[in-house]
This record gives C-alpha cells, structure tokens and sequence, in this order.
C-alpha cells in the first residue's frame, strides 16, 4: 500500500472513501482488499493529468481527478505475501510506490469430471494450449478507462458459490485455484452484462464451453462461461443489465451453472469485491 494510504489511518485497506471519491454512489469500488486475487488501492496523490501506472509489465487501470489519483491493482492467485511495487509516470517524472500484500487461505474444492477432461489426449491437449494462447491475449486488452463507476450486478439470478481462489483437484489430480465466481442456475437462464463494456471474444472452448468475453474499460474485464447460447458478436456495446446469453453445461462441468472471471490488470480477482455484500 502507499505511504501516503498508510498514513490515512488505513482508510484505504478498509476500502473506505478516501479525499476525491464518494463513497454514496459506488465510486470507491471495486472494495479493497490487498490479499491474492484481491485488489489494491493505490493513492497516487494529486496531479493536474491522469498517471500512468504499471505493475510489472501490465497497465493498471488509474481513476481519479486533480485531486487525487487512485491506481487499481489486480493482485494474481499466485502472489506471494509481502510488499510489492507499482512504476508510476506523471509529468513530474517517474517513480516506485509500494503496497502490500497480505496473506490468504483460500478452501479446497474435489470435483469429479469426464476422465478425457483431466488426462487430454495429444489434440485436446494442443486445442487447450492454442485457446489458451489466444485468451491470454484477450486478457491483455488495454482500452479507455470506464467513466462510471464500477460497481458490478451478478450477471444472472441464483445463488453465488464462495468458490473463488479454491485449490481444485479433478478426479483427485491437483489443478490451478479457481479463478471465478460460480452461479447456480438452470440451463436458459438468461445471462446479462454485469457493467457496460465492449464485446471483444467469443467463442467455444474446451474448458470453458460457449465464451463471452467483455472489456469493461482500464484492463477490467468478464468472462463469462459454460453458457448454453450466445446472443452477442465482437464489437456490440452492451449496457449493464443488456443480455448476452443464458446459461448452460458446456465446457468442463459437472452440471448447468455460469462460471464468471473479473480480470484486472491481467489478474483474475474475486468478482465479489465488485458486488453489494
């Protein structure tokens, strides 16, 4: 966290409003919470055009105004606790700001799924590598930052799983942590955008079945999976609450459900932090 956060008292840790954002109309989200698959506040502190700020080699998305800046870090599954770095540039020159990070625990999940879905063969195998090459590069999308605020809506009705960040093991063998939030619904249930955004992929994938995916601005993006249709194409601007699809089975699954990622500065985070409590 920034020296200057710090010496707020912490304010921004506890994703409180801070001097230059209003906390009444949601303009202080995505809530803080500066642990793996969270999201750090940064206080840039004040300047007269908008930062640039960069963690490692991925932009991060700054909002803010004249009076003070604000960087959004994506923290990745994969951080290890400790104090980390962002590079800010302003016309005053250019600097390192530290935050930190603390430590989580997230749960175990064992699922089991259809054996080819776990041991691929040889063409699985290079499908999943050549989609997973090319959402990379989606995840990597850089465009203009968002001018509302950022508060999400759960893009379907049911009840959400607390299944994000858990270690999963398929048919007992160890696999990444889990990089999205679940939704239980039926096959049909319609699928809306969670906050205004850009379609920029679709697609049918191997793990993840029928894909949408939306820019939100900034480097803030969804994913949204294992939908039954798709009733959006690449370049349709979708407003929060306009329907992209419903809900279904495809891709790895164990059963009807929308898996739905949140990707800041290339990072997965918890999609909760974007969402009333």
């Amino acid at each position: 966290m920034a020296l200057r956060a710090l010496a707020a008292g912490g304010a921004l840790a506890l994703g409180l409003p801070v001097r230059g954002q209003a906390g009444a109309d949601g303009s202080n989200w995505p809530r803080a919470a500066a642990v793996p698959g969270g999201v750090a506040r940064v206080d840039l502190g004040p300047a007269p055009e908008r930062p640039r700020a960069w963690a490692d080699d991925a932009p991060l998305l700054v909002l803010g105004d004249a009076i003070v800046w604000t960087a959004l870090v994506g923290i990745p599954l994969a951080a290890e606790p400790g104090t980390a770095h962002i590079r800010v540039v302003t016309d005053a020159g250019e600097r390192r700001m530290p935050y930190v990070i603390a430590p989580k625990r997230y749960a175990e999940q064992h699922l089991k799924v259809a054996p080819r879905t776990v041991d691929l063969s040889p063409a699985d195998l290079a499908r999943h590598e050549r989609e997973r090459e090319h959402q990379q590069g989606v995840i990597a999308s850089f465009s203009a930052p968002p001018t509302g605020a950022l508060r999400m809506r759960a893009p379907c009705a049911g009840p959400r799983s607390d299944s994000f960040g858990k270690r999963r093991f398929f048919n007992g063998q160890p696999r990444n942590p889990h990089s999205g939030m679940d939704i239980a619904a039926p096959t049909g249930t319609p699928v809306v955008a969670p906050l205004a955004g850009t379609v920029v992929d679709t697609g049918d994938y191997f793990f993840n079945g029928s894909t949408v995916w939306l820019d939100h601005g900034g480097g803030l993006l969804s994913m949204l999976c294992h939908l039954s249709r798709i009733d959006c194409q690449p370049g349709d601007r979708l407003a929060a609450g306009q329907r992209l699809g419903a809900v279904g089975a495809s891709g790895r699954v164990t059963g009807p459900h929308l898996h739905w990622t949140v990707t800041l500065s290339r990072a997965s985070v918890d999609p909760a932090l974007f969402l009333p409590v």
